[in-house]
């Protein structure tokens, strides 16, 4: 049935339908979203929604501020751009897919929302047929970024946060993030992800609980550090520790 009356957001509305048939009127029409597509609304754009067939629907959407489309493009673009205009309201667009599924799989840390906005950004303006060409990146600030990666390397026991790497570097979370891809070939998240996660596999071998390791490493628990020590090594914790125990 119908799920929302006619409304408005101030922001981007960027989202992934899941289950069923997601339907909802939107610039004088109809649009009908099934599960793997996408679905972008643009600000201060009437809509409303309800299920498209009888099994109902399910979706995740990114509520995300315009100022902060802003700020991530002119770090892409490296110069003030218009923000994105997404002309069709549901598509197949795989980089906001892909996109999508990592902030929904991704734990909210700060340098990973940074990382995530850059993909969005990207994905927008590949929806906008009117959008400039992303210039490439032709000069790295090579001292900038060693002093962000030193920074990420010494801090092994708890997240880094974005502020702190703008303080050190003098760029914006933004410049920064392209800025270290091209250095290092990874995000200043995944970078520090797996600092800390060596880190924890040193502590590990010191005889350590898995939870304190977790604790130690900045992890919220050990089932927050096990999906991440998983999603790194291919194993859990555990069965890397018990790799590790000698034979009888």
């Amino acid at each position: 049935g119908r799920a929302y009356d006619s409304h408005r957001h101030d922001t981007y509305a960027i989202g992934l339908t899941e289950i069923g048939v997601q339907s909802f009127h939107y610039r004088g029409g109809r649009e009908d979203s099934t599960p793997g597509k996408v679905i972008v609304l643009q600000p201060d754009e009437l809509h409303d929604g309800q299920a498209g067939s009888a099994e109902g629907f399910g979706y995740r959407m990114l509520y995300i501020a315009p100022q902060l489309i802003a700020e991530a493009a002119c770090a892409q673009f490296d110069r003030p751009v218009a923000l994105p205009y997404a002309r069709d309201a549901v598509s197949v667009n795989p980089a906001l897919k892909e996109a999508l599924l990592n902030a929904f799989a991704d734990d909210p840390e700060p340098l990973a929302m940074d990382s995530l906005l850059l993909r969005l950004v990207e994905g927008l303006y590949a929806a906008d047929r009117t959008a400039p060409s992303a210039r490439p990146l032709r000069h790295v600030n090579s001292a900038a970024v060693a002093r962000a990666r030193h920074l990420l390397m010494e801090q092994t026991d708890r997240p880094v946060r974005s502020e702190e790497l703008e303080a050190v570097t003098g760029m914006t979370r933004y410049e920064l993030a392209r800025q270290f891809r091209r250095a290092f070939g990874t995000s200043p998240y995944r970078y520090a992800l797996l600092r800390r996660l060596d880190a924890a596999r040193g502590r590990m071998r010191s005889g350590l609980s898995l939870a304190d390791v977790a604790l130690e490493a900045g992890f919220a628990d050990q089932a927050h550090f096990t999906r991440h020590f998983k999603a790194a090594y291919g194993m859990t914790p555990a069965r890397y520790m018990a790799l590790r125990r000698p034979s009888c």
